[in-house]
């Protein structure tokens, strides 16, 4: 499993991550009567051999009335998006029934569970797959159609998500979300400054955001930074608040502050993009026109910051 994979897994291992997941993001009626306080992983040993094979996803069962729901919650990192993920959701679903009909987890109706499938996928591209495998098979007209299985999941694509709902200051799903999207130190350092002002957020969730921002985050979205290992959050926010110090130092050693705030013999954006193009090669004609059409110096030098962290042209945030 991918580090990248692991890290994400050890956050949502943590059943106050998985609750605010819930609670914030999935916009069900049925969440509104779950007792959160029952949330419970189900350890491998419970889940059949198939399940265990994909290390990344998690299965917790929760409270619902008067009976247990299951809450199966895949993580999706691949670059590329699954076409067939509804299909791999319906074996996942039928191994996973055969599981509970061996252990005889019935309702009190002497029903199997109802099980929510979740989706959480945080790849650049936007998800585009089917959500329902009926809609992978081909619809036959005369009355065969009405054979074709039906199993939906639910999809969270991160990149979707409307900037004003992941402003909650409690959520620490949310949180998370915000902290994965900081586009340069600086936004990076205030999502850590919030978080550690989160009161559910305990010894054990500490520890493991702690190890996500130092092992994985910040050194995939900012190369150049190396943060220690050990120390608390608030060590850490403090460590960053310094780093972004010592940034604004070079760059007003090496002129960028200057260029873009006088222009000189050039203009600003042409400072800018020479600067880009030192690092990225020539842009696409598109990528040129925004950045000359841009007005606010604020704005330009809040792309020439996110330069010096950046590994590649998505990083500037275009």
């Amino acid at each position: 499993m991918a580090r990248h994979d692991a890290g994400y897994k050890l956050l949502f291992s943590h059943a106050a991550v998985v609750a605010d997941l819930l609670r914030g993001f999935v916009r069900e009626d049925w969440v509104k009567e779950v007792d959160f306080q029952t949330l419970e992983r189900v350890e491998g040993s419970y889940v059949h051999e198939s399940l265990r094979a994909r290390e990344s996803d998690m299965l917790w069962k929760v409270r619902w009335r008067d009976r247990f729901l299951y809450v199966y919650i895949l993580l999706e990192f691949q670059s590329s998006v699954d076409p067939h993920m509804a299909l791999r959701v319906l074996e996942y679903q039928v191994l996973l029934y055969q599981d509970l009909l061996k252990q005889k987890a019935f309702t009190p109706s002497g029903k199997l569970p109802p099980v929510f499938i979740l989706v959480l996928y945080n790849g650049k591209r936007p998800w585009q797959a089917a959500s329902d495998v009926a809609d992978l098979i081909e619809a036959v007209p005369g009355g065969l159609e009405a054979y074709r299985p039906h199993l939906r999941y639910a999809l969270l694509d991160e990149s979707q998500i409307p900037e004003m709902e992941l402003e909650s200051e409690r959520n620490l799903a949310a949180a998370l979300f915000r902290l994965e999207k900081s586009r340069d130190l600086e936004a990076l350092k205030q999502e850590v400054g919030r978080l550690t002002a989160v009161p559910e957020l305990d010894d054990s969730l500490r520890r493991s955001v702690r190890s996500w921002l130092t092992q994985v985050l910040i050194p995939a979205k900012f190369p150049g930074v190396s943060l220690a290992e050990t120390g608390s959050l608030e060590e850490i926010h403090t460590m960053l608040a310094e780093r972004v110090m010592e940034w604004t130092q070079e760059w007003k050693k090496e002129g960028l502050e200057e260029g873009l705030q006088q222009g000189r013999q050039q203009g600003r954006q042409d400072f800018l993009l020479s600067q880009i193009e030192e690092r990225f090669g020539p842009l696409p004609h598109t990528l040129r026109h925004r950045i000359e059409s841009i007005r606010d110096p604020e704005e330009l030098k809040k792309i020439g910051r996110r330069l010096f962290a950046a590994s590649s042209l998505d990083d500037l945030g275009l």
